[in-house]
């Protein structure tokens, strides 16, 4: 499966992550390929069809047309991201992939999806993609916590933030978050905390996403220690007003 078989491909979502997802696909389909996008406001198409005016860009609307339902086959496969926003603005996200590394699909899926980011991993069976990605914001959502409690601690007794997530990174402490999301402003520079906590993923979707892995180790059996007290943590975060609609970090 090469680039040059990818004559049409949709995009439906336009928001924080799907605007720049979007903008690597009209940046690096083939010159004859169309790309079809919509999201339910009309600003985010037009922002994208002027800014690369030169692709084959259409913007769908709903159809009415009654077609028939036999002449096309559809596959669905989950493939949720990691990575954040500034991941998905250069491309190089991280996919899990619900499909199996024996299906014949995944050729075709994978050269998709590197179009967008730069790892695709086939997590297994449909769903387990999206299984995986429950697994990592819970894991991901724990060391936010435990990073900023460190970070605060350290803090308080008159450690540098900057010296102590150098000490972080260098220990058996070193994590993501600390090194790509640190929650002091300007230990990194293009850090949701150094923009005023704007972009990344917003404290809500945590909060959602923290919840839905709870869930889901309740319906299976899996036991957690933590993960009743980190969700009642960013329930609490996700009602301040200070917080709201701030990366979660």
């Amino acid at each position: 499966m090469s680039l040059s078989d990818f004559t049409s491909v949709g995009f439906i979502g336009l928001g924080a992550m799907g605007k720049h997802m979007a903008s690597q696909l009209a940046l690096k389909l083939p010159p004859n390929a169309r790309l079809h996008i919509y999201d339910i406001a009309r600003a985010p198409m037009e922002e994208l069809t002027s800014k690369y005016p030169t692709t084959q860009i259409t913007t769908t609307t709903t159809t009415t047309t009654t077609t028939d339902p036999t002449t096309k086959t559809t596959t669905f496969y989950d493939a949720p991201v990691s990575g954040g926003t500034l991941s998905a603005a250069t491309g190089t996200i991280a996919f899990f992939l619900g499909c199996a590394s024996t299906s014949p699909h995944l050729p075709q899926l994978t050269t998709l999806l590197h179009l967008m980011g730069s790892t695709v991993i086939p997590c297994g069976n449909p769903s387990a993609g999206l299984t995986a990605k429950l697994c990592n914001n819970y894991l991901s959502g724990l060391i936010a916590i435990g990073s900023s409690e460190a970070l605060n601690m350290g803090i308080h007794t008159g450690l540098d933030p900057r010296v102590l997530s150098r000490v972080f990174a260098a220990g058996t402490a070193q994590n993501a978050i600390c090194d790509r999301y640190n929650p002091c402003p300007g230990v990194v520079a293009d850090a949701p905390s150094s923009q005023g906590y704007e972009g990344g993923l917003k404290v809500q979707l945590m909060k959602k996403d923290f919840g839905l892995a709870v869930g889901l180790a309740g319906r299976v059996g899996a036991r957690l220690v933590l993960g009743e007290k980190g969700l009642e943590t960013y329930q609490a975060v996700a009602e301040d007003p200070e917080c709201s609609g701030r990366d979660s970090r």
